[in-house]
C-alpha cells in the first residue's frame, strides 16, 4: 500500500472516528436501521448500497456504508451502534416531507458469513429486513483472493492459499460463536471456499430472523438485468419505486482463473451447490459441477 493510499486511509479513519463520536452525543434519540445489506463480499454489495444511497427515501450511515457491530464491533455497546444512525427527528422530518415511509440502513458484508451475526441480529432488531446477494462462488473466491492480495493480507499463491484454508479456519467459528470479542483476521480473509457455501450461511438468517424478511439475489441477474433488480429490492423495502442507476463498485481483477484451478474448486462447491439450489427451489445463474 502506498504512502499516499495510508494516509488517505488514516485520514478518513480519523473522519469516521469523529463522525461517531459526535453522533454518541445524543445516540439515545437516534433510530436502529431497518434493513441491512449482509454481503456476501465482492458480490455487489457496495454496489447496492451506492444505488440505494440515491433513493430519497432511504438514509444509510455517514461516511461508511456499514457500522460492522454484529460481526467486528459487537463488544461496544448498543449506543455506540445508534451513534451511526439518522436521529428519530431526522428521519421523521424526512418522512413528513416526503410523505411516504424512509427506510434507514447499512452495509456490511462480513454480516453474511459471521456464524454468530444473524443471533445477534434477531437479539436486537428482530423485526429487521436482510439482502443478500450471491455469486458464482468461484468467481467470488478468486475476487476475493486478488482483493485480499491487494490489500496486503494475503501473501500465498492462489493454490497454496486454497490448500490452507481448512488449517487457517480451524476453530474460528466456534470462537467466534463464543465470545463476542473474538476476531479471526483468518476467518475474515482466507475464507475463499468457506464464504462460498451459501446454502448454510442462508439457513441461519432464515432460521433467525425468518424466511420472509431475506432478500435473496444474485450478482449475475443483478448486474444484467439491473432495473428488474433494483426493483425487488424497492418493493422487498417497501418503500417508492423510482428509477435507480447500478454502477459496478470494486471491479473484480482483470486476471482469469485457470482452468484447473476452476475445475477443483466447482468440485469443492458441489455439495454446497446442490444444497443452494433445494433451498432457494431454483437454478443456479452459474455452472455447477454437475452441468459441466
Amino acid at each position: 500500500m502506498s504512502t499516499k493510499s495510508v494516509a488517505q486511509r488514516a485520514a478518513w479513519r480519523w473522519a469516521l472516528s469523529a463522525s461517531t463520536a459526535f453522533g454518541r452525543l445524543g445516540a439515545r434519540h437516534r433510530v436502529l436501521p431497518n434493513f441491512l445489506i449482509i454481503g456476501g463480499q465482492r458480490c455487489g454489495t457496495t454496489s447496492v448500497a451506492s444505488s440505494l444511497k440515491e433513493h430519497p427515501n432511504i438514509m444509510f450511515p455517514r461516511l461508511a456504508k456499514g457500522a460492522h457491530y454484529f460481526d467486528t464491533a459487537y463488544d461496544r455497546s448498543p449506543l455506540w451502534y445508534r451513534s451511526h444512525f439518522p436521529t428519530s427527528r431526522a428521519r421523521g422530518e424526512l418522512a413528513a416531507r416526503l410523505g411516504e415511509s424512509v427506510g434507514v440502513g447499512e452495509a456490511s458484508p462480513y454480516y453474511l458469513f459471521h456464524p454468530a451475526v444473524p443471533g445477534r441480529i434477531a437479539a436486537t432488531i428482530p423485526d429487521v429486513r436482510v439482502i443478500a446477494i450471491l455469486r458464482d462462488p468461484v468467481k467470488r473466491a478468486w475476487s476475493q483472493y486478488h482483493h485480499e492480495c491487494t490489500k496486503g493480507f494475503e501473501n500465498l499463491d492462489f493454490g497454496k492459499a486454497i490448500a490452507c484454508e481448512e488449517d487457517r479456519l480451524s476453530g474460528a467459528a466456534a470462537h467466534l460463536m463464543t465470545d463476542p470479542s473474538a476476531e479471526s483476521l483468518d476467518h475474515q480473509h482466507h475464507s475463499y471456499v468457506a464464504r462460498g457455501r451459501y446454502a448454510e450461511q442462508l439457513t441461519r438468517y432464515f432460521d433467525a430472523l425468518g424466511r420472509d424478511r431475506v432478500h435473496v439475489l444474485f450478482s449475475e441477474e443483478l448486474f444484467t438485468e439491473p432495473t428488474k433488480s433494483m426493483d425487488d429490492i424497492q418493493r422487498f423495502l417497501e418503500i417508492p419505486n423510482i428509477e435507480l442507476n447500478l454502477k459496478r463498485e470494486n471491479p473484480s481483477d482483470s486476471e482469469r482463473i485457470s482452468d484447473s484451478a476452476e475445475a477443483d474448486l466447482r468440485t469443492r462447491f458441489t455439495d454446497s451447490d446442490a444444497a443452494l439450489m433445494q433451498l432457494l427451489g431454483r437454478s443456479l445463474p452459474w455452472p455447477t459441477a454437475a452441468t459441466r
